[in-house]
């Protein structure tokens, strides 16, 4: 199948397969994404590795694997045990299983670094690297956005005259305004924003300072529905708008996901999307 550049695959192809795993990833490819969207954690001992949640429960068999390595942390009120990311060693983390939690079709699925993504999608297919919890890990005197520039270079992605085929995302305005010079120019920056920080691309003057620091933008898909002028300040500024996250449970008054990404790209003229469900996007829909 021939990849679709405005097909952003979101944590790979995560309606079919156990997020941001390689079955995931290798899934988005043949259903015919041009690019893998995914998220970063940072083990105990400072390895990068392919996970959404700061936590381990929801994705893996922490619980059956170590028991009684979890925390007590007080959630909503409540005090609920969490087995977090950072309390794990990557050898640790290579003992758990990452793909029966979605189905037991997935069995002997582990929990991608980093860099064997980057060595996956080599010359493949484009990656959307994000940067999560940042300040967390700053608590902890990790910085994810330095890890992930060291690990870019030492894959030969700041150097050199190829593309990249890397762009580096996240919600903390911080780190996408450090990761600009710390990337050498060489890899894209881009600006997450939620639905709930809406004002932040308000008017035509705020989204023109995320320009001075980015490259693009990826506002909660409801920011671009509501003020659909958005996409237009964006561009005049020079930034790609990809806005998130298009799946089949959340179509709203569209008739399938499929007219959704459609109307997103041809009427209001966003340059991508991230969407759970890479084969949703039509061939004739253009590219």
């Amino acid at each position: 199948m021939t990849s679709h550049r405005k097909v952003i695959a979101h944590r790979g192809s995560s309606a079919y397969a156990p997020e941001n795993t390689i079955p995931a990833f290798e899934l988005a490819i043949q259903q015919g994404a041009g690019c893998l969207e995914h998220d970063l954690q940072v083990t105990k001992d400072g390895v990068l590795v392919c996970l959404h949640d700061s936590t381990l429960e929801r994705t893996t068999n922490v619980r059956e694997v170590f028991p009684g390595r979890a925390r007590d942390v007080e959630e909503r009120g409540t005090v609920v045990q969490r087995s977090f990311v950072h309390d794990f060693t990557m050898a640790e983390i290579r003992e758990l299983e990452a793909g029966s939690w979605f189905s037991q079709r997935w069995t002997d699925v582990r929990v991608p670094t980093f860099e064997e993504l980057l060595d996956f999608a080599h010359t493949r297919v484009a990656v959307l690297t994000e940067i999560k919890d940042v300040e967390l890990y700053e608590s902890l005197g990790v910085d994810p956005l330095r890890l992930c520039v060291d690990a870019l270079s030492r894959h030969g992605l700041l150097a050199g005259e190829r593309e990249a085929g890397v762009t580096v995302q996240s919600f903390h305005e911080p780190t996408v305004q450090r990761g600009r010079p710390l990337l050498n120019a060489r890899v894209p920056v881009a600006l997450l924003v939620e639905p709930a920080d809406a004002a932040r691309l308000g008017d035509q003057d705020s989204v023109r300072s995320v320009a001075r620091f980015a490259d693009g933008i990826g506002p909660g898909k409801s920011i671009v529905a509501d003020r659909p002028e958005v996409v237009r300040w964006a561009h005049q500024a020079g930034l790609r708008v990809t806005p998130w996250t298009f799946r089949v449970s959340a179509v709203g008054h569209f008739e399938s996901v499929t007219a959704e990404i459609a109307h997103y790209l041809d009427v209001f003229g966003v340059d991508a999307v991230i969407t759970d469900h890479p084969d949703a996007y039509r061939a004739d829909l253009g590219d």
